[in-house]
């Protein structure tokens, strides 16, 4: 395979996407720059398969913007910036993971009913020497700092607030928001299921469920759903990790030409 030279087709024919589609790779620098014949038709190598293998297991695990900054990045030699991307995605991935666990641990509280303790704003869990086991604050937040918490802009947060999802207090002074722990959680949780392409609807019935103890049944069923999901993203980026690895090694190894 290694001294083989591939034409658009083949590259295409493996993924079962267009000749167009890998051309427009190669233009907006996701795979290298093909070589050229005399008659100017391109011809792809080794490096160049794998190069394609790496971008769309990264797309499936991680996404288009994170699957592109990667392969740019890898392009121009900059493996720093490209292997820091794939670590801010499996940090979302274990930011996610921690929520579902700190709301699955909250619909158990719902099953043994509302004095169980959901209510009171408390975090749900805690891990030794106090900190929430889900990295829930222990003081409230301003709107600003869960903004930038969740990556989001404040006026996504007031949105999610006129929908019913966040119910922040409000100082009696200044009018300002202040999000709790049980804020906070409720927050993370709309951000997880917006990911996930969830109506702002669907969500806020979701997080009154809950606050209130009602509808445990299908808050656990969408839970199983959400973990069965995030073991799937988790699945990928292991796929994704072997792809990029194959095609850095690729980049690497020693061209037939010497250089």
């Amino acid at each position: 395979m290694e001294g083989r030279r591939y034409r658009p087709v083949h590259l295409a024919r493996e993924h079962g996407i267009s000749t167009q589609a890998v051309r427009n790779y190669e233009r907006d620098g996701l795979i290298p720059p093909a070589a050229r014949t005399a008659a100017g038709h391109r011809v792809y190598s080794a490096v160049h398969l794998r190069a394609l293998r790496a971008y769309l297991a990264l797309v499936a695990a991680h996404g288009h913007a994170t699957g592109a900054e990667v392969m740019r990045a890898a392009g121009r030699g900059d493996l720093d910036t490209a292997l820091r991307a794939v670590d801010r995605s499996h940090a979302q991935l274990l930011r996610d993971r921690e929520t579902l666990d700190a709301v699955e641990a909250a619909v158990e509280a719902l099953g043994r009913g509302p004095a169980a303790g959901l209510q009171d704003h408390q975090p749900v869990s805690r891990r030794p020497g106090g900190s929430p086991a889900s990295g829930l604050p222990e003081r409230p937040l301003p709107i600003g700092h869960l903004a930038h918490r969740l990556g989001v802009s404040p006026a996504t947060l007031r949105k999610w607030e006129r929908a019913g999802i966040l119910l922040p207090r409000r100082d009696a002074g200044t009018g300002h928001r202040h999000y709790t722990a049980a804020d906070v959680r409720d927050a993370e949780l709309a951000h997880l299921l917006r990911r996930g392409g969830h109506p702002l609807g669907h969500i806020a019935t979701v997080i009154d469920q809950v606050r209130g103890a009602g509808g445990h049944e299908p808050l656990v069923r969408s839970l199983d759903d959400w973990r069965r999901r995030l073991t799937g993203r988790g699945r990928a980026m292991l796929t994704a990790a072997a792809a990029l690895a194959e095609y850095l090694g690729a980049c690497e190894a020693p061209r037939p030409d010497g250089r």
